[in-house]
């Protein structure tokens, strides 16, 4: 009987913190990248130093810290401009939809996979997180629907308890 309480509460607490199936980036990752891009900066090829911001984009757009998330969109919005192939700029756009899915800003991140998806209509992780918005969208949308409905009802209570005391 236990575990199916346990059970229960778990698919609560999964439903109402998304459940996404995202991977998360542990903060001593973004420490090793943030090292690498450190010393590629210094005394690497324009490749490698590309590379490793791109890692480091990847980490900080994965990470479970906000101030690392916004850090990470920052840097990937900055670098979409050097973009030179539709490769490079699928790649970005994703990540960028990852770090906005994570600061909870779903409309913006529903675009840029949308962006990615007239890119590569066929890419599966793009496919993936687009599904994986949408199910937040709809989440929240039901979420707002029955907070609102129990205040309705809340009120509605009140003013009928109110008018059987006044009889």
């Amino acid at each position: 009987m236990e575990a199916k309480i346990n059970q229960f509460f778990e698919c609560i607490i999964t439903f109402l913190n998304g459940g996404d199936q995202l991977p998360w980036c542990s903060p001593d990752v973004i420490l090793g990248y943030e090292k690498e891009a450190a010393d590629a900066t210094k005394g690497g090829s324009d490749e490698e130093k590309n590379e490793s911001i791109m890692r480091l984009s990847w980490a900080l757009a994965h990470s479970k810290q906000p101030e690392d998330v916004q850090r990470g969109i920052a840097m990937l919005e900055v670098s979409l401009a050097n973009s030179n192939s539709p490769l490079q700029k699928r790649e970005k756009l994703y990540l960028l939809a990852v770090g906005y899915y994570r600061s909870g800003e779903y409309s913006r991140s529903r675009e840029l996979t949308g962006h990615c998806l007239e890119i590569a209509p066929d890419w599966r992780q793009a496919l993936s997180l687009k599904k994986v918005i949408e199910d937040r969208i709809t989440k929240d949308g039901v979420i707002g629907i029955g907070i609102t409905a129990t205040i309705i009802g809340l009120i509605a209570g009140g003013i009928a308890a109110s008018l059987i005391r006044r009889n």
